[in-house]
């Protein structure tokens, strides 16, 4: 698959990213190499490999598993501290949805 610098262009004005020409270029490579390697994986025979739902651990055909906690994770007020306008336990952050033309 080719991609071509319109594509790069949609794409960044959907995810509101300004690009300088270089990056462009940058991204449009690098795009298209990994859709290139995607195309490849697609042509592999997989017909004898059964679907996998989850990983499993080599050799023990056992899943791995732990058990799920709760614990602080102990940034919240670094993060807060560097947040223009911090009304704790939040922070408010431009809209990014609605832009203007």
């Amino acid at each position: 698959m080719k991609i071509t610098r319109e594509t790069v262009l949609y794409v960044a004005d959907l995810a509101h990213l300004e690009l300088t020409e270089s990056e462009i270029e940058t991204y449009r490579r690098q795009l298209d190499q990994i859709l290139t390697y995607v195309e490849n994986l697609d042509r592999l025979d997989t017909s004898g490999v059964d679907p996998l739902a989850q990983v499993v651990a080599s050799g023990t055909g056992a899943a791995i598993w732990r058990e799920d906690e709760v614990r602080p994770a102990g940034v919240t007020g670094d993060a807060l501290a560097a947040a223009p306008d911090a009304r704790p336990p939040f922070f408010r952050v431009p809209k990014v949805i609605e832009r203007e033309p």
